[in-house]
């Protein structure tokens, strides 16, 4: 990195279908300068999340579309450069929302200290962040697990599912993991505990999810969507709660799926099993309640209870291919991409 200049990821296009690296610019500029009451942020890690492929459409959405030719948006955690700002000193690691640049500015109010010298700093964007942040709150307030309940949660070894399965097994449910391929599902069961992994690739994955699942399904955890909701769909209990994440399978689609329609099979079976299926947008329904998540996160942590993998990826200019990989699943646990190194 050039430390006169500024790099940022700018979005070129909007995607059809899957993003593709053409959407995206890196792009040049020069570092910026800072006024009275401002601070300089240098970027060190960047989060890469499924929610970006959202604001790269301009379709209606909870938040605003990134415009074209702006930088892509993005938690980051930065230290900071060069201060104006009395609340800040050079060198003070914050978490921001500076998206996918070397350098930007800030007047400090839109800044989350993170102290002089944190030990783990990246892990405030997954585990201490919105990541786990969503896996607590959409299990335990819109799910409401129960001693003894069969929680089963997609995507099981990403960011989100991890920590959802994790905290069900400390709630005492029988965890039944759905994630991609051999190494994830031995990760998922000979790490993170869960009781059964099944790869959803695998031909015969609805019937084994059926053999997984005698008792039915107390809770479903949605990340994903697709053939695994359909597959999870007959199996759910009276009484089941659906806490909606995300729909990482829908993301790309640029037309509803071919088959028949199943919108009536779906709300029959909320109807009849009297099933709560609910979504949520993290911040925006459950910020006041940050610091009681961050203070249970921690004494688990410290006390060996969750299991937390970063994927780690080097360079600001890696960051478009990471995302799409991010996109296919080719990630193993919350994508970060380092950006610079620390001061």
């Amino acid at each position: 990195m050039d430390n006169m200049k500024n790099r940022q990821v700018i979005l070129k296009t909007r995607p059809i279908g899957a993003p593709k690296l053409t959407d995206f610019n890196l792009q040049i500029t020069a570092k910026p300068s800072i006024a009275e009451g401002e601070v300089l942020l240098r970027s060190i890690y960047l989060s890469l999340d499924p929610y970006m492929r959202g604001r790269m459409s301009d379709a209606p959405s909870y938040a605003p579309p990134v415009a074209l030719e702006d930088v892509m948006v993005g938690a980051t955690v930065c230290q900071v450069e060069a201060s104006n700002n009395e609340k800040f000193k050079l060198g003070d690691w914050v978490l921001a929302y500076s998206g996918w640049q070397d350098f930007s500015v800030s007047n400090g109010e839109d800044l989350l200290p993170l102290g002089r010298s944190p030990k783990t700093p990246s892990h405030a964007l997954g585990i201490m962040g919105m990541p786990g942040f969503t896996a607590y709150m959409g299990l335990l307030d819109i799910a409401q697990p129960k001693s003894g309940e069969t929680l089963v949660v997609a995507a099981a070894t990403g960011a989100v599912g991890s920590v959802v399965g994790q905290i069900g097994k400390i709630k005492g449910c029988r965890v039944i993991a759905i994630a991609g391929g051999k190494e994830k599902c031995e990760y998922a069961k000979n790490v993170l505990g869960f009781d059964q992994c099944i790869d959803h690739k695998a031909d015969d994955f609805a019937q084994q999810l059926i053999d997984a699942c005698p008792d039915g399904i107390d809770i479903y955890y949605e990340n994903v969507g697709g053939n695994v909701f359909d597959a999870v769909l007959p199996l759910l209990n009276t009484g089941a709660r659906i806490p909606v994440c995300g729909l990482i399978s829908q993301y790309n689609a640029t037309q509803l799926p071919k088959g028949p329609d199943r919108l009536s099979l779906l709300m029959g079976t909320i109807l009849v099993k009297r099933i709560k299926m609910q979504g949520f947008i993290i911040f925006d329904d459950y910020a006041h309640r940050y610091d009681e998540f961050a203070e249970q996160m921690t004494h688990w942590l410290k006390a060996g209870k969750i299991h937390y993998r970063e994927h780690l990826v080097e360079g600001l200019e890696n960051a478009s291919d990471a995302f799409i990989g991010l996109l296919e699943g080719k990630n193993f646990g919350k994508l970060v991409i380092q950006v610079n190194n620390p001061l």
